[in-house]
């Protein structure tokens, strides 16, 4: 399954969110922050996770497979619900609220965060841009910004990702936090993947 593309685009192991072997290393490097229109992640957040895929698939699918937010859940398996809150088109000011299971830590114990994200650029078939809060018993996210970027290369569409995260509760432990937050983004595009690569052109 393109073994040796994906190991020379992603050397970081690929684990399903709290079920795997915990990230080895994370992304952290803010020298080339992706944006869209402009507008990043955090610069000073404490945790922060940068991957990317190559999908052999069309852009279209993997664009309306990502602004679909109502059918999350039924590819993606860490999100249970996905819902948005406002109608017509995914564009800036666009809001949805999704929930997905946050496994127990030495200090957490296992929640469901419900995360409540506002899209604030857009750009389509080249990039995204939503934040807002995560919130679980006893555990919380102040602000997840999260920057997605896609971009048309032989074989495929490069899907590139960074996301950055902020708040007293899980900055009292950045390595697990980013750790968590690695795995997710890992898995999201793993399951993005193989669902955009599975659909008819």
């Amino acid at each position: 399954m393109k073994t040796a593309r994906r190991a020379a685009l992603l050397a970081l192991p690929l684990a399903l969110l709290g079920f795997a072997a915990p990230v080895q290393a994370a992304e952290t490097s803010t020298t080339h922050q992706l944006t869209c229109r402009g507008q990043g992640v955090d610069p000073a957040a404490k945790i922060r996770y940068r991957t990317e895929r190559l999908i052999d698939a069309p852009m279209s699918t993997i664009y309306r497979l990502q602004t679909d937010v109502e059918r999350w859940s039924s590819w993606q398996k860490p999100v249970t619900s996905a819902e948005r809150l406002d109608h017509g088109p995914f564009r800036s000011g666009s809001r949805f609220r999704w929930t997905t299971p946050a496994p127990a830590t030495p200090t957490t114990p296992e929640t469901t965060l419900v995360i409540t994200s506002t899209v604030h650029q857009v750009q389509r078939n080249q990039c995204l841009r939503w934040s807002g809060p995560a919130i679980g018993e006893g555990l919380s996210i102040d602000d997840g910004v999260h920057v997605w970027n896609f971009r048309r290369v032989p074989g495929g569409v490069l899907v590139q990702t960074e996301e950055t995260w902020t708040g007293a509760q899980v900055e009292a432990d950045v390595p697990t936090a980013t750790k968590f937050l690695g795995m997710g983004l890992e898995t999201w595009l793993d399951e993005l993947e193989t669902t955009a690569e599975a659909r008819p052109c």
